[in-house]
């Protein structure tokens, strides 16, 4: 297969026109290349002007502000804006594709740094796989660079969005994070912005503290600049994927202990309406690489038009429509009509495997786009818990039963396993975690939340923990409880440190550490 020349030069962001009316950087000359210079905060004739507000969403709807944004395109264009946000002591909030389902990317007493213009691939190497980039390229250009290439990102999300930036500030993991870990783990180098202006070079050895920091750290210590990450080679276009039934939590435990050394992605969906016998019953999907040569379509199958997920149901309905579709069935009783329906036709391909592209089995969220519009007129909430292997299966079940009894249950509620990590802030452990989506409307807001405040407490009883990207309850000091004292005690020191105006801030910084 033919591959990409080493280190050759790729520009894949996206031109997008900006008026001169939102135009929101206007330089009178080219910042220098010196970086001492820049790393001494140094004026360089750059005018930032702040456009008018605008609203900016969380993917959930929980949550927006009113905010004037910023979407630079150069790190020249970052590193004056930091400048500008010191000397006057403006707030900062980060966002890239703005997939956190809750605040993280929030700032309603500040500006939004928008890097999502910020997007461009530098250099691939084809011998070693790695890939240097700016912070704002997304996961959908990752992969859709390597895949005719025959490589794919390491750790992808469920949905195709995020930017490479927003994914190491909250070190995002995927369905094969008992087998690679975490995306920082992939991460050899990167160059970091810090809020006071220094750009650093970071990696396992260098300025160490500042790498397993700033992966993980909520965007709270600076800005990722340019950042190198091995891509995973791949064999074929397509993998084998076996659809497993559970009938209970134990079932779906025991398959996932029986399973995951042999296998390279495993995620679990859960019927949280299930009770009795069949609480925790779902669907597994288990699946591994195909090795070389075994795909007799090989390399022609990794072409984007054979791997992009199709925009049309059946060939006819536009995708885009479909949430509509599933609008009438947005209420309690109709939910649990569609999760029975689902576990019901799990039996009909029961342990019958088939082959499966790579972007349609990663990419669940986005068969359906803006699927989350069945919970208007009201908005959604994901709540991720994350349990050790020794309490994982006891805690769970106290999880659903408790929610059954409280009549606010899951929709949708996704099963994984996982494995620790090195980094500061990490959610990550050697267990289990359960991501569980639920609507709310303004009427029922308190009691959602009162559900997730008893729910907190029964997972720190179990030792367990929680994922900053998916959050949007959680309340001042539950931080202490989970985290060690001596890693909360590490990220204060290095936010005073590289952060010491506190210029970077966001909705979710400022509920859960400063509240």
């Amino acid at each position: 297969m033919a591959r990409a020349a080493k280190k050759k030069q790729v520009n894949s962001g996206k031109n997008k026109s900006v008026s001169a009316k939102k135009k929101s950087i206007q330089t009178k000359n080219k910042l220098p290349e010196n970086k001492d210079k820049l790393n001494k905060g140094e004026n360089q004739g750059f005018k930032i002007s702040l456009p008018h507000p605008e609203k900016v969403q969380a993917w959930g709807m929980n949550s927006h502000s009113l905010s004037s944004v910023l979407r630079p395109k150069t790190s020249a264009e970052i590193v004056e804006i930091f400048q500008y946000a010191n000397s006057h002591s403006l707030k900062i909030g980060l966002r890239g594709g703005g997939c956190s389902y809750g605040d993280a990317s929030i700032n309603n007493d500040g500006i939004i740094l928008d890097l999502s213009d910020y997007n461009k691939i530098l250099e691939f190497d084809a011998s070693s796989g790695k890939l240097k980039a700016e912070s704002g390229v997304t996961i959908k250009q990752l992969w859709e660079y390597g895949i005719e290439r025959g490589f794919w990102p390491p750790v992808v999300s469920g949905t195709m969005y995020p930017t490479l930036g927003g994914a190491l500030s909250m070190n995002i993991h995927g369905k094969n994070n008992f087998a690679v870990g975490t995306i920082g783990e992939h991460v050899s180098e990167f160059t970091f912005l810090t809020a006071n202006g220094k750009i650093l070079k970071c990696t396992p050895k260098l300025n160490s503290d500042l790498y397993y920091s700033a992966i993980s750290g909520l965007g709270m210590l600076g800005c990722f600049l340019e950042v190198i990450i091995k891509m995973k080679p791949i064999h074929a276009g397509k993998m084998k994927v076996w659809p497993v039934v559970t009938r209970n939590f134990q079932e779906m435990f025991n398959y996932f202990e029986q399973e995951y050394k042999q296998s390279d992605y495993l995620v679990g969906w859960v019927d949280a309406f299930g009770s009795g016998k069949g609480l925790g019953r779902g669907l597994i999907h288990k699946s591994v690489h195909l090795q070389e040569g075994e795909d007799k379509d090989f390399p022609e199958n990794c072409k984007l038009e054979n791997q992009n997920l199709p925009t049309r149901f059946l060939g006819i309905i536009p995708k885009s429509w479909m949430w509509l579709f599933m609008k009438p069935f947005s209420f309690p009783l109709g939910m649990k009509f569609v999760n029975f329906g689902k576990y019901l036709s799990g039996f009909l391909s029961n342990n019958k495997p088939y082959m499966q592209g790579h972007a349609e089995y990663a990419f669940l969220l986005d068969y359906v786009p803006n699927w989350k519009y069945i919970y208007k007129p009201g908005y959604m909430i994901q709540y991720q818990v994350f349990l050790p292997k020794e309490t994982a299966k006891a805690a769970m079940e106290e999880i659903f039963l408790h929610c059954q009894k409280r009549k606010i249950v899951s929709w949708l509620a996704v099963f994984k396993k996982h494995r620790p990590d090195p980094f500061l802030l990490t959610h990550s452990l050697d267990g289990f975690s359960m991501a569980m989506d639920f609507p709310v409307k303004n009427s029922t807001r308190s009691k959602v939340w009162a559900l997730t405040y008893e729910l907190d407490e029964i997972v720190l009883r179990n030792k367990g923990k929680f994922y900053f990207a998916k959050d949007a309850t959680m309340r001042p000091g539950i931080a202490k409880r989970f985290f060690p004292e001596k890693n909360l005690k590490q990220f204060y020191s290095l936010k005073k440190k590289y952060d010491p105006k506190s210029i970077l801030q966001t909705d979710l910084y400022k509920r859960v550490f400063l509240s």
